[in-house]
Order: C-alpha cells, then sequence, then structure tokens
C-alpha cells in the first residue's frame, strides 16, 4: 500500500464519521448549550445504544460483504483478505471492528501511528483480522 492510500483512509474515516454523526443527530434531540449557544445531541439510553448498534452494524456489514463502508466507496479503497483478496467475510470484518476500540482511541491517532508505522500500512484491526486496505480504480 502506498502513501496515497493511507491518505484516503484517513479521508475515507472522516466521510464515515460524518455519515454516523448524521445517523447520532437523527437518533438525538438537539439543544444548544446555555451558555456558549453551541449545539449538542442528547440520547436517552435507549437511543444510545440503538445508536451504538446501527454503527457497529454499519461497520461489520459494509466491510464484511462489500468491503467496502461509505467512506471507502467514496475514496475508492476497500477492506479484502490478506489471502484471498476478497471481501474479508463476518468474522474478520468483527475483529476489525471489535479494534476500533484501541485504534480509534485519541480520534483515530493511534491508528494513524500504526498505520504509518507498519511495514504493510496496516491498523491494529488489520493486523489482528489478517486484512488489508487496499486502492481500487
Amino acid at each position: 500500500m502506498d502513501v496515497r492510500v493511507t491518505d484516503r483512509r484517513v479521508v475515507a474515516t472522516l466521510a464515515d464519521a460524518v455519515f454516523l454523526a448524521l445517523v447520532h443527530r437523527a437518533f438525538g434531540a438537539a439543544d444548544a448549550h446555555p451558555r456558549t449557544g453551541l449545539e449538542f445531541v442528547q440520547l436517552s439510553p435507549r437511543f444510545g445504544v440503538a445508536w451504538l448498534v446501527v454503527a457497529v452494524l454499519y461497520y461489520v456489514l459494509m466491510e464484511a460483504y462489500l468491503g467496502r463502508t461509505l467512506g471507502k466507496m467514496l475514496m475508492r479503497i476497500q477492506v479484502v483478505d490478506e489471502v484471498t483478496g476478497r471481501p474479508p467475510g463476518l468474522l474478520k470484518a468483527v475483529v476489525r471492528t471489535a479494534a476500533r476500540v484501541v485504534d480509534g482511541g485519541c480520534g483515530y491517532l493511534v491508528a494513524l501511528v500504526v498505520v504509518v508505522n507498519s511495514q504493510r500500512r496496516r491498523r491494529i484491526g488489520d493486523m489482528l483480522a489478517h486484512t488489508l486496505v487496499v486502492g481500487r480504480p
């Protein structure tokens, strides 16, 4: 994987974050902070859990069967099994998604540092799941 794919991967992550933020907003009620006027979204516990389930399923199902989230589609990159070159399947997608707890630390700074410094430009989730993110035409 070259640096251009890494750049596209960062933009894809941001695009997915925007998409999930829109989903988050759809589940919650927006209020303005009384002193700052900044808007924030409050979720009831039930809708908070629902949003979390939607977010996890978004990554797992999209990457398992298509190898792509909406952000990856936009940036023309894909997750593949490192051996077969095909979409990773359900188990590997679950592993990749579960590893987001670590990779997503400090706003995905952990993932960025690992990707930039790893031999095959993979984040921890890719290493654990034996997947790669590759460019597609």
